[in-house]
């Protein structure tokens, strides 16, 4: 049953990843208004909100786009750095709507910089914990609950970057309409093609509580 379930969350990672990549290069083809392209967004975005100690760089790579609170960078990929379209709009805002997390001091975005340097050492161990607790269940279960708990991390990790992810979205959206960035007519690309990438963080919240659900049964059974 167990290998039904993560069988299904594997196959659902990789329709919503392909489902992601097929919108964005669907709207990478429409361009928004006033001719800006991702960076040029980010920029007038950053000002809008009063941010002028952020900056804005490419990195290479499909999908890279991310935010770097610890250096305040906003990191786009080229297609969106350079890219003059409702897909590079959309990520471009999205990016932004974190720095403006940061500006703001959101409480999700603090708890999940809190959690970043616990999982990433976490991370580095955890499976080799898993398989030897698993090896060892029978004569050492301790060893098993410590990696369960060690993968737990992970998990609440997954969820609280929801909201995370969710409320820059949020912000780009409402910025991009109210700025005139995006018209009535690709304002709802934009919103689509957040919502699908919002979908690989779901997908991959929702797959990490159920490996940690596996791991417990294997525990539970063994105290059984």
């Amino acid at each position: 049953m167990i290998w039904i379930i993560f069988g299904v969350f594997i196959l659902l990672s990789w329709l919503v990843g392909s489902r992601l990549k097929s919108k964005f290069r669907e709207f990478s083809k429409i361009p928004v208004n006033y001719g800006m392209n991702g960076r040029d967004i980010a920029q007038k975005m950053l000002n809008d909100n009063g941010i002028y100690d952020v900056k804005i760089q490419s990195v290479e790579g499909e999908l890279t786009d991310h935010y770097n609170p610890v250096n305040k960078t906003v990191n786009l990929s080229p297609d969106v750095y350079h890219g003059n379209s409702v897909a590079a709009a959309a990520v471009a805002a999205h990016e932004c709507g974190h720095a403006v997390q940061h500006a703001t001091a959101y409480h999700w975005l603090q708890m999940r910089s809190q959690l970043v340097p616990i999982v990433s050492f976490s991370s580095k161990w955890v499976q080799w914990v898993l398989l030897a607790g698993i090896l060892l269940v029978n004569t050492f279960p301790q060893l098993l609950l410590v990696g369960i708990l060690m993968f737990a991390l992970t998990t609440v990790f997954s969820f609280v970057t929801l909201p995370v992810e969710i409320d820059a979205s949020r912000r780009a959206l409402v910025w991009l309409s109210a700025s005139g960035v995006t018209s009535q007519a690709t304002q709802p690309k934009a919103q689509e093609a957040l919502r699908w990438a919002a979908y690989t963080y779901v997908v991959a919240a929702l797959s990490s509580l159920a490996t940690l659900m596996y791991y417990l049964a294997i525990y539970m059974g063994r105290r059984d």
